[in-house]
């Protein structure tokens, strides 16, 4: 029995951050179970030229410094993202600053991307790639996100010092224009401040340059969904991922937390996430592929995603309340939901929602 088993309720009683990381320690000791069975082929794609054997995937976050990339690949998971990256260091906000709502499967955050920083993380996956050869060798692909420092003005300064920095390490890049937690930030999702930071960041890459997506928030209008969708399709950005944390509050919510500021994931989160999702997927008419997010904690969820539009599925709360197992659960009910709709593969599955609906 691996040490999750034996620790995952213990750690459960203890404050969130401070779970999170003992988390962190236990799985750079090798403490995780290690999936030893292969995926079923029917959960395999190809996207921009990487091979993902099954969509399910970490959701930026979790590993902000790109500690523990490895282990999260060995539970089965079919890809990682780490980050938020900021240039500099950067402490956060003020603990307390993570908070459970288990009754409503959520939690809420106001972390404000802290992070190690840069150099950091360019450290961690420059030894992560020597250690693990190519991308294709590896168990998985493995994304960057970036952030911003709280107190840069130039915003897309920061991001491109990330981009130029973290791209030759990356095997796809994520512009984080959504997070609630840093003042202004979600404010360049707007057409004019998202043309011009995401312009700035694709002149800096170096060539080849990987795959550059950009993470929304779950509260936008239809314009401004819009919006983001004509500015992707104008700039060929490689993809979106929808969405980030909500500042919505659902009326109703019975954890005790729920009056807590910040950003709300989990359960509450699904709904709403997957509606935009749908959103950008009939806007974009199919042409770039989504990472869907929020409140997957099920096979059935991650196959709503899928029809939705999403190409691939990320998680997170889902694995903070049902803890290693949740991974090769949803695979096995992902294969098995595939099938029973008579689809050969997954790629078949994404947006069917859209093809079939009327």
């Amino acid at each position: 029995m691996d040490a999750f088993s034996l620790f995952g309720p213990a750690l459960r009683r203890l404050d969130p951050e401070t779970a999170h990381r003992l988390t962190l320690w236990a799985l750079r000791r090798g403490l995780a179970p290690h999936q030893k069975a292969t995926d079923d082929p029917i959960l395999a794609s190809e996207l921009w030229g990487l091979t993902f054997r099954n969509p399910l995937g970490l959701a930026a976050g979790f590993d902000k410094d790109a500690q523990v990339m490895a282990a999260m690949l060995g539970l089965g998971l079919g890809f990682v993202e780490i980050g938020s990256v900021t240039p500099r260091p950067q402490a956060g906000n003020s603990r307390p600053r993570l908070f459970r709502l288990p009754e409503d499967g959520a939690v809420i955050n106001r972390l404000g991307f802290n992070n190690a920083g840069l150099e950091t993380a360019r450290a961690q996956l420059a030894a992560f790639r020597k250690a693990g050869r190519s991308a294709k060798q590896r168990a998985g692909p493995v994304g960057v996100n970036l952030g911003k420092n709280r107190e840069t003005t130039d915003a897309a300064s920061d991001y491109v010092l990330g981009a130029a920095a973290l791209a030759p390490l990356a095997d796809y890049l994520v512009v984080n224009v959504s997070s609630p937690n840093t003042p202004g930030l979600r404010a360049l999702q707007a057409r004019g401040e998202l043309e011009e930071l995401l312009g700035r960041v694709k002149a800096a890459l170096p060539q080849p340059a990987p795959p550059l997506l950009v993470k929304i928030a779950p509260d936008l209008t239809d314009e401004d969904k819009a919006d983001i969708a004509a500015v992707s399709l104008s700039l060929g950005v490689s993809g979106l991922i929808a969405t980030n944390t909500t500042v919505a509050r659902p009326g109703d919510l019975r954890g005790s937390a729920r009056g807590e500021a910040g950003g709300l994931s989990g359960r509450p989160l699904f709904a709403p996430s997957t509606a935009v999702l749908g959103d950008l997927y009939r806007l974009t008419e199919g042409r770039i592929p989504l990472i869907g997010v929020g409140g997957v904690a099920s096979g059935a969820d991650a196959y709503r995603k899928i029809r939705a539009g999403a190409s691939l599925v990320q998680l997170y709360t889902g694995l903070i309340y049902g803890g290693p197992a949740l991974v090769p659960r949803i695979k096995t009910e992902l294969a098995r939901l595939l099938r029973e709709d008579g689809f050969d593969n997954l790629q078949a599955a994404v947006g069917a929602d859209h093809r079939y609906s009327g």
